[in-house]
């Protein structure tokens, strides 16, 4: 009997506590549910019309939903430039410029000065001393713009200015390959002038903004540098005069001009150091040919782009330079049948020389043809 009472009281013990377990576990099942459901669920809902909300009210969304759903109108303007037709004119920028920009801030904020003038050079690294002193004798007013012909780009970050400076480089190219297609006169709209310049050139006697007082008081639209009279002279009306701020016309050698107002004794700078302004740029750039990258020939051509040309065509004596007469070009040559490679670019020019006047005197044949009636 005893172990039967025993036996019933630890059964009724085992009942109670079972039954305790498990409110409990029901207890705390509720409150870990419960606190799930209060923290989680008003979260995401609240974070989900949130979301919504901003997506909806969003000005940028709206701007979005706009432009893409406005309707754009009809428009030809056949003044606009070519292939433009479509656009309104008030959003054609039909011209550009060489300013190097930021990439953050205010567009209007890039630029506190604007360089009025475009320096180029077409430049080898084995002259980086030449230009650098060159560089030295130009201020802010000038944009610098490199033509790399043999390739060595970041070599020139020795130079602090070369930091700030355009450079293009492509393999053994002249200037006036370079000039032809980088130099549009919509893309070099901005400058007041643009000087094309070689890479062997001393500067000791020069100093831009004086050449540039100069060019502007005479008038002179296309000039160049007065050369100094011992050093690689081809013509005499590029000698410096030791006694003048400037002159527009020489004597050559007899025979040589058949009027005093013609090149070369007048209406004559050569291609080594031209300075052109910006309208005498754009038609200068029409006339250059692409595939005629020396461009022999076309210092005598330049006179078709001012008028008079003898007037507006001249040489500044007070600011000189020295022709170094580097060989540099002739280097990027090719040596071919036993011949140096220079002797294979002097041959090119010659060659180039003779075509462009051959085009030159064609195209002046067919305008004439077809307007006969009016000349």
């Amino acid at each position: 009997m005893h172990i039967k009472m025993g036996t019933m009281h630890r059964s009724g013990i085992m009942k109670r506590s079972n039954d305790n377990a498990r409110l409990i576990l029901a207890i705390i099942m509720g409150v870990v549910f419960g606190f799930f459901i209060g923290v989680s669920f008003p979260s995401v809902s609240i974070s989900k019309i949130n979301l919504r909300s901003r997506f909806i009210t969003s000005p940028r969304a709206k701007s979005l939903e706009n432009i893409g759903s406005q309707k754009v109108p009809k428009i030809y303007s056949p003044t606009n430039p070519r292939g433009a037709e479509f656009l309104p004119p008030g959003i054609i920028v039909a011209e550009t410029d060489l300013y190097l920009r930021r990439l953050w801030g205010d567009p209007s904020e890039d630029l506190p000065t604007k360089p009025k003038y475009l320096l180029t050079f077409t430049v080898g690294f084995e002259q980086k001393d030449n230009i650098n002193a060159a560089v030295k004798k130009f201020s802010d007013d000038f944009q610098i713009l490199l033509f790399h012909y043999d390739g060595r780009v970041s070599e020139w970050d020795e130079f602090e200015w070369s930091k700030k400076a355009v450079h293009v480089s492509a393999p053994k190219q002249t200037k006036w390959w370079y000039a032809k297609r980088f130099l549009h006169p919509d893309v070099v709209a901005a400058y007041d002038y643009i000087f094309i310049w070689d890479e062997d050139l001393g500067v000791e006697h020069f100093n831009a903004q004086k050449y540039m007082e100069l060019v502007k008081k005479h008038g002179l639209e296309i000039s160049q540098p007065g050369l100094e009279p011992n050093n690689g002279l081809t013509w005499e009306m590029t000698k410096r005069r030791g006694d003048r701020e400037f002159h527009k016309e020489t004597e050559e050698k007899p025979g040589w001009c058949s009027d005093p107002h013609l090149p070369p004794c007048a209406a004559f700078v050569e291609i080594m150091a031209p300075v052109f302004s910006r309208s005498a740029w754009r038609c200068v750039w029409y006339m250059i040919q692409n595939d005629l990258v020396h461009g022999w020939g076309l210092d005598f051509a330049l006179r078709r782009c001012v008028e008079p040309a003898h007037e507006k065509i001249g040489v500044v004596d007070s600011q000189w330079i020295i022709h170094q007469v580097i060989p540099s070009l002739g280097k990027q040559g090719k040596a071919e049948n036993g011949k140096p490679p220079w002797e294979g670019v002097r041959e090119r020019c010659k060659n180039e020389w003779a075509q462009f006047q051959k085009r030159l005197a064609n195209a002046d044949k067919a305008y004439l043809a077809q307007h006969a009636d009016k000349v």
